[in-house]
């Protein structure tokens, strides 16, 4: 077996067809990392005329020491349980970087550690691959651990729903009671979803931006999301949608349910006050407590709309969501909520548009992306992961970081760099 260069179609043509195919290993993903200084290698290991394994490898050189770093987006495409392939895709892909002056190179590999169920727990007799992660270690591979908080480059926990050929109706059965009730509600509010165009990327940053605020983290600027549309959208990677509610639409449903409630309460009292109708007193007065409520409600839901469309038109939008969609998922990147309008909770409408789009473009799975390991009550992103589970579906857990050391020495003044640095950052902070 030798490892050689491949062009962009060669790589593609092996890398779609391979179990563990993201984004993350395509050529627009590599010409987006291009905007921020990383170069790109496609190579595969061939045996006889066909590639048994493959990677995009992407370079950054190291500041002072003008040295590069590799790092191998979501993980070679190769099987991690085949220990004698991995170990000669190893030794030569050693060779590879050390002569494009490389320091280490870093995978996650999309590859699952051990099945879980929805609850995160370990499912008794379910896959796993155990195997992987040892042969990782033993062919020199740092591990660095089994996190359970979002400290990697890539999220090692994610949650999914797998639909594999799936109705609405079935992926709909798995969702909690309270999840279909918000989009029942939401439908009613009049609320809907749309893609956006390039002209409207401010306003996704505008929802990210004040997200970001709220959340504590910092918000990328425009040009990075301008950057993912230009190189993701031409061929279809990336949808960026939108949450938006109609006032108007939502008041006129509003009125319209009003006077149903109006007319039923009427005819029951006068079917009953008239002996018209034979009904248990005690099932009479029960009717009428339920139907005055909601009169109450609607009325006072009349009030809200009409201040809502006082202070924010008669359109306003809600949420976002920047999908990244390729192989075998859909995946929900990140997004965020209008701040002045969460209680109309747009998000659950928003994913489920990208889950009824997986189920009808024929994808196997819906990915929520990245959530916590820790599944304590007490942990501060406990709320994100119960939202994503109400949804139905599993949680996944991949086999985590490595880097394959090249140099030590230079890999040892590197992280020492790479620290000195970030204090620097959080002391100007």
């Amino acid at each position: 077996m030798k490892l050689i260069s491949l062009n962009k179609e060669e790589f593609k043509k092996f890398a779609d067809k391979h179990p563990q195919i993201t984004f993350h290993q395509t050529e627009e993903w590599a010409n987006l990392k291009k905007v921020n200084g990383w170069e790109s290698f496609y190579i595969g290991l061939e045996e006889k005329g066909t590639i048994k394994a493959g990677a995009l490898l992407l370079a950054k050189k190291v500041p002072i020491i003008k040295k590069k770093m590799f790092y191998s987006p979501r993980g070679f495409l190769i099987d991690y349980q085949d220990k004698e392939l991995l170990k000669e895709f190893t030794i030569q892909l050693k060779e590879f970087v050390k002569k494009e002056n490389g320091i280490f190179v870093k995978i996650d590999p999309y590859v699952e550690y051990q099945e879980r169920d929805n609850d995160g727990n370990i499912v008794e007799n379910g896959y796993e691959n155990k195997k992987a992660v040892e042969n990782l270690q033993e062919l020199g591979y740092k591990f660095f651990g089994f996190n359970t908080m979002q400290d990697t480059l890539q999220p090692r926990w994610m949650h999914v729903i797998e639909i594999n050929g799936r109705t609405e109706e079935e992926v709909q059965k798995d969702m909690e009671s309270k999840t279909r009730q918000i989009l029942r509600k939401n439908e009613k509010s009049c609320i809907t979803t749309r893609e956006i165009k390039r002209e409207e990327l401010p306003l996704f940053k505008s929802i990210m931006e004040h997200t970001g605020d709220r959340r504590d983290f910092i918000d990328r600027p425009l040009s990075y999301y301008e950057a993912m549309w230009d190189n993701l959208y031409p061929t279809g990677i990336l949808k960026i949608l939108v949450a938006e509610i109609d006032f108007n639409e939502f008041q006129e449903n509003t009125k319209k349910e009003l006077e149903e409630t109006k007319k039923s309460l009427k005819d029951r009292t006068y079917k009953h006050d008239n002996n018209l109708l034979k009904m248990n007193e005690k099932k009479y007065e029960s009717s009428n407590k339920q139907d005055q409520d909601s009169i109450d409600r609607l009325e006072k839901q009349l009030e809200k709309i009409e201040n809502y469309k006082k202070e924010f038109g008669e359109k306003k939008t809600l949420g976002t969501i920047l999908f990244l969609v390729y192989g075998n998922e859909v995946l929900s990147l990140f997004g965020g909520t209008d701040d002045n309008l969460m209680q109309f909770q747009s998000a659950y409408t928003v994913h489920y548009a990208g889950i009824k789009y997986a189920i009808e473009h024929g994808y196997k799975r819906y990915n929520f992306y990245g959530i916590t390991g820790d599944f304590r009550t007490e942990n501060p992103l406990y709320g994100l992961y119960l939202f994503k589970k109400s949804f139905g579906g599993h949680v996944v857990e991949l086999i985590g970081e490595y880097d394959l050391v090249i140099s030590k020495f230079w890999y040892t003044t590197y992280n020492i760099m790479f620290k000195l640095y970030h204090t620097i950052k959080k002391i100007k902070a």
